[in-house]
C-alpha cells in the first residue's frame, strides 16, 4: 500500500505541476519547439532506458518496431503532443496556467461525446449529466463578470481544441498498438510527436526566435524537470500503477491535477483565484468524476500512449 500511495502522489503532484512547468519554460523559450524538443530528449532516454533494461535483466532482445509502429507513433504523437500539449503550451501564453488546466480538464467529456459519436451508442444519464456539467463549469469560467478580468479568447479555444485533440488521439490509440512493449510504445510516441512538434515549428519561424542569451535559468530548470520528472518519472509511475492498482483508482489522477495545477500556479506565479474560477474547478471536477464514473468499463481499458493511456489523462 506504501508503493501505491507513492506512486499516486507522484502522478497527482508531478503531472499537476506540468502547466506551472509549461508556463515558466515558455516565459523565454518558443512554445512548440521547447515542447518538441522536450518530448525528443524524453522519448530517446525513454527507448535506451528500455532497451538497457532488457538487456542488463537478461530478459532477451526486444521485438525492433515495424514500419506500421512508427506509423501510429507519429499519427498518436501527433494527435496528443502536437495539438493536446502543443495547444496547451500556445493557450498559456495568453491565459493562466491554472484555468488552462480547468479547461484541458474537460478532456473526458470530449472523449465521452466522440465516443457517442463513433458507436452511435446512447449514453448514460450520468454522462450525460456530466456533459451539461462540463459545459457550465467552462461557461462559468468564460462568462463576463463586471470588476473580473475576462480571459483571452484565443487561449480558451487553442486549450480547447487541446483537449479535443488528445481526447481523438486517446480514442485512436485504443485500438493501434504502437509496440508489443508498453514503455517503448511510449518512448516512440514521444519522440515521433516530438518530431511533428518541431517540424512545426520550423515552418512557423521559432527556431529563428531562438537567442540562447535571452533564455532565463528558471526557463532552463522548467525544461529538464519536464524532460526529466514531468515525463520519465510521471510515466513510471503511471505504468506501474496500471498494472497493480484499479482502473478507477488510477483515474483519479484527472481529478486532482487540475487542482494542484490551480494551487500551483497561484503560489509560485501568483496567478489570481477568484470565486469564479473556484465555483468553476468544483463544476468541472466534478462533471469529469461523473464522465469517468458513468463509461462502460470496457471503456476504462488502458492502452499505452504519450502521457499516456485511454483514461483522458490531464497531463502536459
Amino acid at each position: 500500500m506504501a508503493w501505491v500511495a507513492i506512486a499516486l502522489m507522484t502522478v497527482y503532484l508531478v503531472w499537476g505541476s506540468t502547466y506551472l512547468g509549461i508556463a515558466v519554460m515558455i516565459e523565454t523559450m518558443p512554445p512548440l519547439l521547447s515542447i518538441g524538443m522536450r518530448y525528443l530528449l524524453a522519448g530517446g532516454l525513454m527507448i535506451g532506458g528500455v532497451w538497457l533494461h532488457a538487456r542488463l535483466t537478461g530478459r532477451g532482445r526486444l521485438k525492433h518496431p515495424t514500419v506500421a509502429h512508427w506509423m501510429t507513433a507519429l499519427i498518436v504523437g501527433t494527435l496528443l503532443l502536437l495539438g493536446g500539449n502543443g495547444g496547451v503550451a500556445l493557450g498559456e501564453q495568453f491565459i493562466p496556467s491554472g484555468v488552462a488546466a480547468l479547461l484541458f480538464a474537460t478532456t473526458p467529456i470530449w472523449l465521452s461525446v466522440f465516443e457517442a459519436l463513433a458507436t452511435r451508442q446512447r449514453p448514460s444519464r450520468l454522462v450525460v449529466g456530466g456533459l451539461v456539467s462540463g459545459v457550465v463549469g467552462v461557461a462559468t469560467l468564460l462568462a463576463p463578470v463586471q470588476g473580473i478580468g475576462e480571459l483571452h479568447p484565443i487561449g480558451v479555444v487553442l486549450v480547447l481544441g487541446a483537449a479535443m485533440s488528445w481526447a481523438i488521439g486517446s480514442i485512436y490509440s485504443r485500438g493501434a498498438r504502437v509496440s508489443v512493449h508498453g514503455l517503448l510504445g511510449t518512448g516512440m510516441t514521444m519522440l515521433a510527436g516530438g518530431v511533428a512538434l518541431v517540424i512545426v515549428a520550423v515552418v512557423i519561424g521559432e527556431v529563428g526566435e531562438v537567442k540562447l542569451a535571452t533564455i532565463s535559468d528558471r526557463s532552463w530548470v522548467a525544461f529538464m524537470y519536464l524532460v526529466l520528472i514531468g515525463s520519465l518519472v510521471g510515466f513510471t509511475a503511471y505504468a506501474w500503477l496500471l498494472a497493480n492498482v484499479a482502473i478507477s483508482t488510477v483515474a483519479t489522477y484527472a481529478y486532482v491535477n487540475p487542482v494542484v495545477a490551480v494551487v500551483l500556479g497561484a503560489v509560485v506565479l501568483t496567478e489570481p483565484i477568484s470565486p469564479r474560477t473556484v465555483l468553476a474547478a468544483i463544476v468541472i471536477i466534478g462533471a469529469v468524476i461523473a464522465m469517468v464514473s458513468g463509461r462502460p468499463r470496457a471503456a476504462d481499458e488502458p492502452d499505452p500512449a504519450p502521457d499516456v493511456a485511454s483514461l483522458e489523462p490531464n497531463n502536459p
